[in-house]
């Protein structure tokens, strides 16, 4: 079969490589054309006919600016789909684009599928209509998005995290090397994730680095953003604060404790087992208006979403200072604090259902 897949950002990229992995596995004839990034490329051996990096436009400023070249995008994307004629289409997350190519190629007749769904609980509740109306399976990675669903009369299958294919699959990791290669010392480290974009990393670095002079035994790591140049860091980095690029995975394994901002890194940072402090902080006003916007969210954090009680601590906008982040990381170094959150990640992974989203999903698109 023909299978013609849209991913617009890094993790759809990762997830979206490992589902056609999956897809092979089950249809040695597939035959793939996709939007996406460097991993799908390795397992289709063909280019993306765009580059996520291209395509990565966020918030309401940047996409305002760039409106012309989003609408050229989808116009392209359109005229594409109808030239390589696809059995079927995979959309990963990524809906402003995608439910908008959804309701073209259902005008087709092509099989839809929607694998990732984006974050409609939280927010656009509305466009769940859409999904009714031009999505022909829709495939969940959260255990709770399935009765989200539900509740708006639309049957979804929940498929597992793909995460925990992804980090099933690491090899080994040798401290030792690892710090080597690296150039970091024998302290303890405290891994930094600050976010992917430029002012939001900046905001974030400058309050978590406020915490080393309480921490002078540990080392303070940045893991490094794709998106970013690494000369963009370098201002941060002294004696003992050093950067790691595209090794996120591997600086984490390696950590005592991170302090990570909120989005899927959260949910990253627990499945590999590592005690956290979740930050976030934005501009009064977008907090303000996102208050508004987000409804009946408890929290910020996938891990304590999906868990549906506070695992992780959550420091939110004013509770995000020096004095609040030195008494948490302090609580999660040692002691019954970290048992009881290394428990609850156990506890986390359970519920995400175990290994094999790829292959579930790939079933269902394969096979029906």
């Amino acid at each position: 079969m023909k299978y013609y897949i849209i991913a617009g950002e890094a993790s759809g990229d990762l997830h979206a490589s490992n589902l056609m992995k999956s897809i092979l596995k089950k249809d040695s004839n597939a035959e793939f054309r996709f939007w996406g990034g460097d991993l799908m490329q390795k397992v289709a051996g063909i280019s993306p006919v765009k580059h996520y990096k291209d395509l990565a436009f966020m918030g309401f400023l940047e996409v305002a600016k760039n409106l012309n070249t989003i609408l050229k995008n989808i116009k392209f994307c359109k005229e594409d789909i109808q030239k390589y004629k696809p059995d079927v289409l995979v959309l990963v997350d990524y809906p402003g684009f995608n439910l908008r190519i959804a309701e073209f190629a259902k005008s087709l007749g092509i099989k839809i599928v929607y694998y990732i769904s984006p974050q409609l609980w939280a927010w656009k509740e509305g466009r769940v209509e859409k999904i009714k109306k031009f999505v022909d399976e829709m495939l969940v990675i959260l255990p709770f998005e399935k009765d989200f669903y539900k509740k708006h009369q639309v049957e979804a299958h929940f498929v597992g995290h793909p995460l925990l294919d992804a980090i099933s699959d690491l090899p080994t990791l040798d401290l030792q090397k690892f710090k080597s290669e690296n150039n970091l010392n024998e302290k303890e480290i405290i891994a930094l994730l600050p976010g992917s974009r430029e002012q939001e990393v900046e905001k974030m670095l400058q309050i978590m680095l406020s915490v080393r002079p309480y921490f002078p035994k540990h080392q303070f790591v940045i893991a490094g953003a794709p998106s970013l140049p690494k000369s963009f860091y370098q201002k941060f980095v002294d004696e003992n604060v050093h950067f790691v690029s595209n090794k996120t995975y591997d600086l984490l394994r390696s950590s005592k404790a991170a302090l990570v901002t909120s989005g899927t890194a959260t949910l990253e940072t627990a499945l590999l087992n590592i005690p956290e402090v979740v930050c976030y902080r934005s501009s009064k006003i977008s907090y303000e208006i996102g208050k508004r916007v987000v409804k009946n969210i408890k929290y910020i954090s996938l891990v304590n979403l999906i868990m549906d009680e506070e695992i992780v601590t959550e420091l939110i906008q004013n509770e995000l200072n020096t004095n609040n982040l030195v008494k948490e990381l302090t609580k999660i170094f040692e002691g019954e604090n970290r048992t009881k959150m290394l428990k609850n990640y156990e506890a986390l992974r359970e519920k995400l259902g175990g290994k094999g989203a790829s292959d579930h999903a790939a079933e269902i698109i394969v096979n029906g």
